[in-house]
């Protein structure tokens, strides 16, 4: 079952968010602009996860060459998309309940969509890539308008304080690491998260 749920994580994640898309659109009525900005989010990260994994796939393939510099089995690479499952439903499912009364979280979920955007553009030239296009891009600046969108939203309608602000970038974060440390943990122990991140650092200097 593990090694099925693996192979086949982005097909049950798939199958999962579009479950819980199409139970809202039934059943619930009366969506705030905020659950609708979740729901929308949770559509563009599935478009997002087919564009970077499979059609036309390949960003894993790139982080694997530039950042990890090892290589992987193709069961580690595809169970991945399990870690990134988790945390997209983290960032998705909690403004969608919450966003209203404590608006960090959708300030977090926008920041998670403008990172998204940014790190794909960012990604063309780190990797050194022979054109302007990493796989996810598409999506990917989709989701950066987004972000920028439900943050203006957030500020023009007053629906935030200072602390939102601050600390919803901060929220976004602390789940992202998990989520990196995670998929670190689960390559088995070949690299440290700090081998991951001075690998980085090398790519973004040139090196």
């Amino acid at each position: 079952m593990w090694k099925f749920m693996k192979l086949y994580a982005l097909e049950i994640y798939t199958v999962i968010a579009m479950l819980l898309i199409t139970l809202v659109a039934m059943f619930m009525d009366g969506l705030t602009v905020i659950q609708q900005f979740a729901v929308w989010v949770s559509f563009l990260c599935i478009l997002h996860e087919w564009e970077e994994g499979r059609y036309p796939g390949g960003f894993l393939d790139l982080i694997q060459k530039n950042v990890l510099q090892i290589e992987l089995e193709k069961e580690t690479k595809l169970g991945s998309r399990l870690i990134t499952a988790v945390f997209i439903f983290v960032m998705t499912l909690v403004p969608f309940f919450f966003g209203d009364q404590i608006p960090m979280f959708p300030v977090a979920m926008a920041t998670f969509c403008i990172f998204e955007g940014i790190v794909h553009v960012v990604g063309i030239k780190i990797f050194k890539l022979p054109k302007p296009y990493t796989p996810g891009l598409v999506t990917a600046e989709i989701e950066l308008v987004t972000g920028i969108c439900l943050i203006t939203y957030i500020a023009v309608n007053h629906l935030g304080a200072w602390y939102d602000y601050t600390f919803g970038p901060f929220v976004f974060l602390f789940c992202f690491v998990c989520m990196q440390r995670s998929l670190v943990a689960s390559i088995g122990g070949k690299m440290s998260y700090k081998d991951i991140l001075s690998n980085v650092r090398k790519r973004i200097a040139g090196k």
